[in-house]
């Protein structure tokens, strides 16, 4: 089995910082994506940012300019760095990754258990 140990989640203050990460452990044989979601109360979960296997990145529009998809291949370890927070910033922060995992090896998400980040004003 594939796990996803997330990390890095807060309270902070609107204009503060926080660097999410996200690691996969497991049996893993190609990771095509891997991304991060956030879901507020009342609100659908959004894709926040993703970056695939060739290293480009997409970032949802309320976000871009403030916060930075990153990754550590050896590792099997994507980062978010979230700067000039928001409260609307505020959710359940996700991490998913996507690619050829477990065994037998099919291809597949998985997702974190979600790590709740809450800017105050």
């Amino acid at each position: 089995q594939v796990q996803l140990v997330e990390s890095g989640g807060g309270l902070v203050q609107a204009g503060g910082s926080l660097r999410l990460s996200c690691a996969a452990s497991g049996i893993i044989s190609t990771i095509n994506a891997m991304g991060w979601y956030r879901q507020a109360p009342g609100k659908q979960r959004e894709l926040v940012a993703s970056i695939i296997s060739t290293g480009s990145t997409n970032y949802a529009d309320s976000v871009k300019g403030r916060f930075t998809i990153s990754r550590d291949s050896a590792k099997n370890t994507v980062y978010l760095q979230m700067n000039s927070l928001k409260p609307e910033d505020t959710a359940v922060y996700y991490c998913n990754v996507n690619g050829r995992l477990g065994f037998p090896s099919t291809t597949r998400s998985v997702w974190g258990q979600g790590t709740q980040v809450t800017v105050s004003s």
